[in-house]
């Protein structure tokens, strides 16, 4: 793969999970506790499903985090190589995971 082919990749990838990020912010929105409105069972869903909610956030957000450091190493021309021993990254654990900033022997 080509490094343009590989920015392309990675940027795709960040904008996919970005509008992700975007379109769910509002699930995670705290539950109103308004008791004259819902029942005690309704309000813990919903207080169950906005923290599923949150959690698919912060894990949006670090992928989005992963993604952007993966492109600064792109332009500093590290990407490839783990960022524990310097080695380089498998081509195939690279197809699967393109922002992956560990070799498979420091992947965690």
């Amino acid at each position: 793969m080509t490094e343009q082919e590989i920015r392309k990749t990675l940027l795709a990838k960040k904008q996919e999970v970005t509008d992700l990020l975007n379109s769910n912010a509002e699930d995670a929105a705290p539950v109103e506790l308004d008791q004259s409105q819902q029942g005690r069972l309704s309000r813990m869903d919903a207080i169950q499903q906005q923290a599923m909610a949150a959690e698919t956030q912060r894990r949006r957000q670090r992928d989005v985090h992963l993604l952007d450091a993966a492109l600064k190493r792109l332009d500093e021309g590290e990407y490839g190589y783990c960022v524990n021993c310097g080695e380089a990254i498998g081509t195939e654990r690279l197809a699967l995971d393109p922002a992956t900033p560990f070799c498979i022997a420091h992947a965690v």
